[in-house]
């Protein structure tokens, strides 16, 4: 077993290589997902695992060079390029946003920061109507800030906390007229070269044999295309930027280690009293405190994390998504710091195809949302919530069967035509149909 633990230095965590594996290994040959994770400790990449294809038609498989579509994660490079401003004095955090855009509601009274932390009180362009289909074509600033101006507000500056993607549009705006140059230049000037980094840009229509990755959705156990996507030239500093799971953990570890900003100005993107941070959400996760963001766009997903402590960087980044980059994280760090999980106090078993008939079926709870739909392949049961994530279960004593990805446990009680449901320490009743 020792040859199978990895250690990182004299006071690294030591993981369960083999144990990685099998996870992504189960996400893949179970069709919940496809895509690049890494972990970094310390500034080196100490694990990587790249999973199903960038292009499946085509049969191109994700590696550890994919682009990948990064949503929001993007935000965190601008609130990066915006507190630099502020440092070299072209900006301040206490400026107004009628010196730049006066036509927008509320500009006077809408500062820098409030942008930042998602306090503008800025209608968030992307829930208006037809958003999705209107922004799959080239937009230019003149028609953002058209929609921007007409949405309006939803409260008062600096009265409440939440996420509006519009902040970050206008942040992106306000960085292009203080440099003069496109955000895209901005971005290649200020991060992209000096941190060496070769597949992070602004991101364009999807070349897939560029080894850039295609968004899909799972449909009856394949992988669909998704052609409807946004144009980029839309979203800007809110969404817009492609890289790889690598090189954003390269960015998160010089941004938490002085690199980019300051410690005093990572200290204030780093402050979520008021709800959320600057680029950055907070949270605590295993008693161990981090910080991040994820994105969300056209089918991709993704999930940045860093925890100062353990100076350890995690990215996971999905052109194909059932099991969400959150559970895929959340399961390989209880991996990689050797936590317990209650799920696998007892080993799996292996049943016979025939003895898992008894437990097929539609089922439904009383209080539950959805019905819960119970099939079998080769020796594993199948689980299709409806509306939600179809995934194997495992047997791990008589009637009983679970998933450690999902942390859900199932009990059967076949004569009865009865299920009970385990989901994360709430349990529920289930009927047979």
């Amino acid at each position: 077993m020792i040859a199978f633990l990895i250690s990182y230095g004299s006071n690294a965590q030591t993981f369960n290589k083999v144990k990685l594996d099998s996870l992504f290994m189960m996400i893949e040959s179970n069709n919940l997902g496809m895509g690049s994770f890494s972990i970094f400790k310390e500034g080196k990449e100490i694990y990587q695992k790249s999973i199903g294809y960038s292009d499946v038609i085509n049969k191109a498989k994700n590696n550890k060079e994919t682009k990948y579509r990064i949503g929001s994660i993007t935000k965190t490079f601008t609130a990066t390029i915006i507190t630099k401003l502020v440092e070299e004095g072209k900006l301040s955090f206490n400026t107004a946003l009628n010196i730049y855009f006066p036509n927008i509601p509320n500009a006077k009274k809408i500062t820098i920061e409030n942008l930042l932390r998602h306090q503008s009180g800025l209608f968030n362009i992307t829930e208006q109507e037809n958003f999705a289909s209107w922004i799959i074509t080239p937009k230019s600033r003149e028609q953002m800030l058209g929609r921007i101006i007409k949405n309006g507000t939803v409260f008062e500056p600096g009265k409440e906390t939440k996420y509006s993607n519009t902040n970050f549009i206008l942040l992106s705006y306000i960085a292009e007229d203080i440099e003069n140059k496109s955000f895209a230049k901005i971005l290649e000037s200020r991060i992209i070269k000096p941190l060496k980094l070769k597949r992070t840009e602004y991101g364009k229509k999807i070349r897939s044999k560029n080894n850039e990755a295609l968004p899909y959705f799972e449909e009856d156990s394949k992988w669909e295309l998704i052609k409807n996507r946004t144009d980029l030239s839309g979203p800007i500093g809110a969404g817009a930027i492609v890289s790889t799971a690598s090189e954003l953990n390269v960015f998160f570890e010089n941004l938490f280690s002085g690199e980019l900003v300051s410690n005093t100005s990572l200290g204030q993107m780093m402050d979520t009293s008021t709800g959320m941070g600057m680029g950055l959400d907070g949270n605590v996760l295993y008693d161990k405190q981090i910080y991040g963001h994820d994105g969300a766009i056209d089918g991709f997903q993704s999930l940045s994390i860093y925890l100062p402590k353990e100076k350890l960087a995690v990215t996971y980044i999905a052109n194909g998504v059932v099991m969400s980059p959150k559970n895929s994280i959340l399961t390989a760090l209880k991996i990689y710091f050797g936590i317990d999980n209650k799920l696998s106090e007892k080993p799996a078993l292996t049943l016979k195809p025939e003895e898992l008939e008894i437990y097929l079926g539609v089922y439904k709870g009383g209080t539950f949302p959805f019905e819960i739909k119970v099939t079998k392949e080769d020796t594993a049961l199948i689980i299709h919530a409806k509306n939600g994530p179809t995934f194997p279960l495992e047997a791990y004593d008589k009637d009983k069967f679970r998933s450690e990805p999902y942390e859900v446990k199932m009990e059967f009680f076949p004569n009865q035509n009865k299920m009970i449901l385990d989901l994360k320490g709430k349990r529920s009743e289930f009927i047979r149909e």
